[in-house]
């Protein structure tokens, strides 16, 4: 057949076929199926991990499991807006977890969340799947109703408004759905499975899909399904590193509270940590029943599963009975394991993730082209599987915090005016409008620091280095070099500011 074509035709011929067969094989690829898996207030610092070992057994241990994962905000609408959009919060805006925070606000259905990773799937044909908490705000009437179905779902079952686990009203899609008090028919956790099984067994085999699952638990009221609510009796909150220690060199709000803690707040937070355990086990279970459906479809093999939180969670550190809301390490780091096509089991990954990485990391999996997506974060898929992509690193982050209060005094404790929120029986109040604070982390081979600025009149400045006091027990702003202080406040500037690529540019020094 060539014998009449000259030496460079053959050539371009021959190129032809070559570009025709890769398209070909790229066409005939078959796209993976993801499921992510998050839930509410889990810390990784303090133990939360501990219940769940069917989920380190099948998640982590089958895959990888980071042991530097943060979240950008410890916070959980505004944590959960970046994980939905891959941005830091100076960019999608959401400040908190009110609507005048933009919590799910008209603001926000008609910016970011109309941008978010899943409209992204359903443009690349993925089969969509929401069930369990969404936004805080989600379903209120000033937030859209219950009508109100973001953009990119195929299947939803949202819960209106904050984490509950019994006596709820779902949003099953756009139609009001009011759940009891029956465990075998309302208990939320147990009904986010069952559902997503039943999506797996009604599916249509022509199409990938995307499960994203977002139980109540651990959050607070801590209601443990009945079969588990004797679990973990003798627990107690773990008491070392900064557990009740004084917040003497801190910002003003971890300087008041009462130290050492009373009797009745180390009970109460006790019992606290032990139900939040007890939560946690129907979520392993969870991923149990997940696993073996996959299994039992043959889409196991096919399948990225990823399981984190939306932030992390303290419970008695600086003498803080409970909440998240707080610069430090137990608030910020979350857990992230993966399991999926490509990733070698038992791994332990050192390399720091952001919670706006899981937006990319999603969108490089369904084969988007990140170059046309506005995120702020990268994927880290090659760090699982480095024969994927072309791997980059992150020499420092930001973490950011909008601070919210009260405009009055608060009846639990009048004696420290308005402006505070989140107060206990003993007079703690964990967050405060000048609770508003900005870090740069650096975490490296070389480095483990981290650099804070708050705004507010004192305009405080917390510095400490990790890896000689791991539990951050010393602010050492007094001890540093000063020309230290001015390059992470210069970092500090330039990531306040940053957005898309400039939030990446592992250039800057």
């Amino acid at each position: 057949m060539m014998e009449g074509l000259r030496s460079g035709d053959v050539t371009l011929l021959l190129l032809l076929l070559l570009l025709t067969c890769v398209r070909c094989a790229a066409a005939g690829d078959k796209l993976r199926n993801i499921i992510l898996i998050l839930t509410d207030d889990q810390d990784v610092h303090l133990g939360g991990m501990t219940p769940m070992k069917k989920a380190k057994s099948l998640i982590g241990e089958a895959g990888a499991t980071f042991v530097n994962s943060f979240t950008v905000t410890p916070l959980c609408c505004p944590s959960r807006s970046s994980i939905l959009t891959g941005q830091y919060p100076h960019n999608h805006e959401v400040r908190n977890n009110s609507v005048s925070g933009n919590c799910s606000s008209p603001q926000w259905q008609s910016g970011p969340e109309a941008s978010a990773f899943p409209v992204y799937l359903s443009k690349q044909k993925y089969q969509t799947f929401y069930a369990g908490k969404y936004l805080n705000q989600y379903g209120k009437k000033d937030g859209g109703d219950v009508g109100h179905v973001p953009p990119g779902w195929d299947q939803w079952h949202a819960l209106m408004g904050n984490s509950q686990y019994y006596n709820y009203t779902l949003s099953v899609n756009g139609k009001e759905q009011k759940h009891g008090d029956s465990y075998e028919a309302d208990y939320l956790t147990d009904l986010i499975t069952n559902r997503s099984l039943k999506f797996l067994d009604d599916r249509s085999p022509q199409h990938p899909f995307f499960l994203m699952l977002s139980p109540p638990a651990p959050h607070s009221p801590w209601t443990a399904a009945p079969k588990y609510q004797k679990e973990f009796s003798n627990v107690k909150a773990p008491r070392d590193g900064s557990f009740d220690k004084p917040g003497k060199d801190k910002h003003w709000l971890l300087r008041q509270p009462v130290n050492p803690m009373p009797e009745s707040s180390l009970d109460f937070l006790d019992n606290a940590y032990r139900k939040r355990w007890q939560t946690l086990l129907s979520v392993d279970d969870m991923v149990e029943l997940l696993v073996k459906k996959l299994e039992s479809i043959k889409e196991l093999d096919n399948t990225y599963i990823f399981y984190t939180s939306d932030n992390g969670y303290h419970t008695g550190q600086f003498s803080l009975p409970i909440d998240k809301r707080q610069l430090y390490e137990f608030d910020i780091r979350v857990p992230l394991m993966v399991r999926g096509p490509g990733i070698k089991p038992n791994q332990t990954l050192q390399a720091p993730v952001l919670n706006i990485d899981l937006a990319p990391t999603i969108l490089d999996i369904s084969g988007v082209n990140l170059s046309t997506v506005n995120v702020d974060g990268q994927s880290f898929l090659s760090q699982m599987a480095p024969s994927l992509r072309n791997g980059t690193t992150r020499p420092y982050f930001l973490v950011e915090y909008n601070g919210e209060g009260q405009p009055t005094k608060d009846p639990a404790c009048p004696k420290l005016g308005p402006g505070l929120s989140q107060c206990f029986p003993d007079c703690v109040c964990e967050d405060a409008f000048n609770n508003t604070y900005a870090c740069v982390r650096t975490l490296d081979s070389k480095n483990n620091l981290q650099y804070c600025e708050f705004a507010d009149n004192e305009s405080f400045v917390e510095v400490y280095n990790l890896t000689s006091d791991p539990h951050q027990l010393e602010n050492i702003v007094k001890k540093v070099d000063p020309a230290v202080l001015q390059a992470m406040n210069q970092r500090l500037i330039k990531l306040q500011s940053c957005q898309g690529d400039s939030c990446r540019d592992t250039k800057q020094r």
